[in-house]
């Protein structure tokens, strides 16, 4: 693929902050018409305000993935914003009830449980879905993910299960579909969501542009990306 994103349409969900956030920086500042969403529309329309500020292409809208008739509503004025199709998407949108490491299982109350499901899970489920009529025939899909999603950590409780359930999603995609869909495992990142420690969020973003524009498709369709595949490009 080219080494700019000029002209292309990319989606990013969860884009108010942390490596969603960057990640619409990084789309925008590579020439992409990037078109971001999430459920804070004041920190929306603050990060669409500093890319413009850059010099950057974005449109913003306030977006419940948890609501499909929100994600429908995003990815038609993406498509129509886009001369009529979406050339990427970034299904990033998630949230983490309690401090990670900190909300075994065991004790995980049933509410935060549905709630990581409905957005983690069923939030990847519902952008990538809406987005099918829309796609570019060249279109790629990434899911960001993380270890706990594969392997048992103590103390992340029904986040990892939804992570788990993400990537689950995205494997079920990749098999069904023309189009490249897969998850990318950055490791350790320092955000609000995860935590203290780890790579910051601009790094993951230049891996999440990596996977988008550059990585082998046939590694990227149902598979997991991580930092050694990205260190290896």
């Amino acid at each position: 693929m080219a080494d700019t994103m000029d002209g292309a349409t990319v989606v990013v969900t969860g884009a108010s902050r942390g490596i969603g956030e960057q990640i619409a920086h990084a789309v925008a500042a590579g020439g992409a018409h990037a078109v971001i969403c999430a459920r804070d529309a004041d920190a929306l329309d603050a990060v669409a305000a500093d890319i413009r500020e850059a010099g950057g292409s974005v449109t913003a809208v306030r977006t419940d993935v948890r609501d499909e008739f929100d994600v429908e509503r995003l990815v038609e004025l993406a498509t129509r914003e886009g001369g009529g199709a979406i050339d990427f998407v970034v299904a990033n949108a998630g949230v983490y009830h309690g401090e990670p490491g900190e909300t075994p299982l065991s004790e995980e109350t049933y509410a935060a449980f549905d709630d990581h499901l409905r957005t983690n899970a069923r939030g990847v489920f519902a952008t990538v879905r809406e987005a099918l009529p829309h796609l570019a025939d060249d279109a790629r899909i990434v899911v960001p993910t993380g270890v706990v999603a594969r392997e048992g950590y103590p103390g992340y409780g029904s986040y990892a299960v939804s992570k788990a359930a993400a990537e689950a999603v995205a494997r079920g995609f990749a098999a069904e579909l023309d189009v490249p869909v897969g998850a990318v495992d950055p490791g350790q990142v320092e955000t609000e969501l995860s935590g203290d420690g780890g790579r910051e969020p601009e790094e993951v973003a230049e891996m999440v542009l990596w996977a988008l524009r550059d990585a082998d498709p046939a590694a990227l369709d149902g598979g997991v990306l991580d930092w050694g595949d990205y260190r290896q490009r």
